[in-house]
């Protein structure tokens, strides 16, 4: 007996962008490695790619995920 089941069908009302396949699913229909969400409507699911580009530029920028360069204490 399995201890986790696949789940083959999702909920409506939950969106995920598939990284593969470049598409809005409502309800998982791809493996979770290759998809983000969930999201609460398909407006932003459709938006999924612009928001990490914002949020990796945002971490990118941000002095506290950096490492200090060596020789130097990192900011407080």
């Amino acid at each position: 007996m399995a201890l986790f089941k696949k789940r083959t069908v999702g909920k409506p009302g939950e969106w995920y962008y598939c990284l593969e396949h470049k598409k809005v699913e409502e309800g998982p229909e791809c493996p979770a490695k290759d998809r983000f969400g969930p999201y609460t409507t398909r407006t932003e699911a459709e938006h999924a790619m612009e928001t990490a580009r914002e949020k990796n530029l945002q971490w990118e920028n941000d002095p506290r995920w950096h490492d200090a360069p060596r020789g130097e204490s990192a900011p407080e």
